[in-house]
């Protein structure tokens, strides 16, 4: 029998199996935590592990970090995975599944408002502002602003501004 510990991480395999995508570290998270599997600082020294082992990629973008089953080793967490498997029981498995399938349809229904930026060789920063509805990029765009703190205060604002922004650009164009 595995030890809690184990199954943690079998759990967040078997999440970023079945996965369509790469999941955040707060979906993981919410699914563990909501369950009340462990605490957070043990979910987050599984996650941590998993990526020593290169079973689990990980990246970041502006404040979220994002994780995915490691392209190079995807048979050997398929292998840990199928070897320990018997450790997930069937209600553990279906709690995923329907927690995935749910989040799912979540992303479907809404638009993706990515924002992302990075230093420029001038020492001001670029931002990348992007709307995303159905995987089909409606805008994609790029401003330069002065320091890090006009950045990060862009890509905060971009998911609760994106229509406004939207809407004037489409309204001086059209």
């Amino acid at each position: 029998m595995a030890s809690p510990f184990t199954t943690y991480k079998l759990i967040i395999l078997y999440m970023l199996q079945n996965s369509e995508g790469d999941l955040t570290n707060s979906q993981i998270t919410d699914f563990i935590l909501d369950r009340k599997y462990t605490n957070y600082f043990q979910l987050q020294q599984a996650v941590s592990e998993l990526v020593e082992a290169d079973l689990v990629e990980m990246s970041s973008q502006s404040n979220r970090t994002y994780y995915r089953r490691s392209s190079d080793l995807a048979c050997e967490g398929k292998n840990t995975l199928k070897y320990f498997s018997r450790e997930l029981s069937s209600d553990i498995k279906k709690e995923v599944e329907e927690y995935l399938n749910s989040l799912h349809c979540k992303i479907e229904e809404h638009l993706l408002t990515p924002a992302d930026y990075y230093p420029t060789k001038e020492g001001s920063y670029s931002v990348r502002l992007r709307i995303i509805e159905g995987g089909v990029s409606i805008v994609d765009l790029s401003i330069k602003v002065p320091n890090l703190a006009a950045a990060q205060s862009v890509c905060e604002s971009w998911p609760y501004k994106y229509q406004n922004v939207y809407d004037k650009i489409m309204e001086e164009l059209l």
